[in-house]
């Protein structure tokens, strides 16, 4: 007896639907924010340092600064450092629409952190605050239209601690695990959201334990908490490097064939070529080297930041055996061997170059408008910090407690006016950079010498 396959089939395939039709949709694969590569600051732009002391230092806002003024010359920038000693992030919430927001800021950093871990080992409950001050916070940044640049906190160095004498557990054994744990929330959230995103913490790590393979007492942290100029420069090249777009100061190759010698130039203009005995051109640059003061060089050279970040490279080829001697404007700058010259010399970092000494002027400058203006605008926000503290002290007798708020009131009257004045010391010294940091054309003079 022969038995149909065709109703078992079909009872089959209309079980198949049946489930197939119970089953959830597949949801949709998730669009996934581009996390943001390379600002593009333009002239007339307001740039926004948010933090905490390490922030108020106003070294590697500055270290910042110094690279933006000599490599784009042509666009005016004004930067504002928004950052307050012990501030964690909901101070940055307290204070975000006088000194975030008024600015319409197109780009802002934030580098909180270091106070919201409280100095101890991992707590739960304290690290769900951070993360929800720092959700707001970003949300409000978003909301008035810049974009957000997530720093990790830096590094705590125990060690560091520990020879000062300071040494304090939990902390010293945990602390800079919890920083490093912030900072990876914070990358997650650059990646969530879209933001820029660069991690400080982990260079100033690796190149502590570099150095320390061979001097075990080394540090740029010798409070354990606050980065000295090195550290600073650390944390600048970083925000740099992973932030802003890359260019050279020049790139500049002669060369000689049948009696002629011509030039390239990249972002240079090379003219007025001559040969003969001694081979003289002229040549402007679009852009400076990348100068910072002497406090921060060794920084400058831990992160080999001439050769990474400014590259101002002169090649001759072609010369005749022996050694040359290369003058700017006149100053002998150096001696090189024709071998030398071919593979290419490096200019940015020798200090003998007039190029070199414009741009330190620039640095220096800008030093001055750090400490003589921005870094006293930063106290005041501290100051008003202090007082509004001192009037919610828990426990206070009420008639201190009257008079630190009647010593707030007043302070709040003055302080817009105290403002303005450094603000405007401030533009001062940004009007003087603006005009020191226009690049000028260079006489070079290449002669070989006995």
């Amino acid at each position: 007896m022969k038995h149909s396959l065709l109703p078992l089939l079909l009872a089959c395939s209309t079980v198949f639907q049946t489930a197939s039709a119970q089953q959830p949709a597949q949801a949709p694969a998730p669009e996934f924010k581009k996390i943001t590569d390379r600002i593009q600051i333009e002239d007339g732009d307001h740039f926004v340092f948010l933090g905490d002391s390490i922030t108020h230092q106003c070294l590697y806002t500055q270290y910042v600064e110094d690279y933006f003024f000599t490599r784009h010359p042509s666009k005016r920038v004004h930067f504002h450092n928004a950052g307050v000693g012990g501030d964690r992030a909901q101070n940055a919430l307290n204070r975000f629409e006088k000194d975030v927001a008024a600015y319409k800021p197109k780009y802002v950093t934030v580098l909180l952190g270091m106070n919201d871990g409280s100095y101890d080992a991992f707590k739960q409950e304290v690290f769900d605050t951070y993360q929800t001050d720092m959700s707001t916070l970003l949300d409000r940044i978003t909301a008035t239209g810049a974009q957000a640049i997530l720093l990790t906190p830096t590094m705590h160095d125990a060690r560091a601690a520990r020879l000062a004498g300071k040494a304090k557990e939990p902390r010293d054994t945990y602390y800079n695990s919890v920083l490093a744990f912030m900072g990876m929330w914070l990358q997650e959230q650059a990646q969530v959201r879209g933001m820029g995103f660069a991690n400080l913490h982990a260079p100033l790590c690796a190149l502590t334990l570099e150095q320390r393979r061979t001097d075990p007492n080394w540090t740029m942290i010798k409070d354990a908490v606050h980065p000295g100029p090195a550290g600073q420069f650390v944390m600048a090249a970083t925000v740099v490097s992973e932030l802003f777009p890359r260019s050279t100061v020049s790139q500049v190759v002669l060369s000689e064939k049948d009696g002629k010698w011509t030039a390239t130039a990249g972002n240079a203009k090379v003219s007025d070529l001559q040969g003969g005995d001694s081979i003289r051109f002229s040549l402007l640059a679009n852009a400076l080297p990348w100068v910072v003061p002497a406090d921060a060089a060794e920084g400058y050279k831990l992160t080999h930041a001439g050769h990474k970040f400014s590259n101002e490279k002169l090649s001759v080829r072609n010369l005749k055996p022996g050694m040359y001697e290369l003058k700017i404007d006149g100053t002998p700058v150096g001696r090189w061997s024709d071998g030398q010259l071919a593979f290419g010399i490096e200019l940015e970092a020798n200090e003998k170059t007039p190029q070199y000494q414009q741009a330190l002027q620039i640095a220096q400058l800008n030093a001055q408008r750090n400490s003589e203006a921005v870094h006293p605008l930063r106290g005041l926000w501290g100051k008003l910090k202090g007082l509004q503290r001192a009037t919610l002290a828990p426990g206070a007798d009420p008639a201190q407690v009257e008079s630190k708020k009647q010593a707030l009131a007043q302070f709040e009257t003055e302080m817009p006016a105290l403002i303005a004045d450094l603000e405007t010391k401030a533009r001062g010294y940004e009007a003087q950079i603006y005009q020191a940091n226009q690049p000028k054309p260079r006489l070079y003079e290449l002669a070989r010498v006995p």
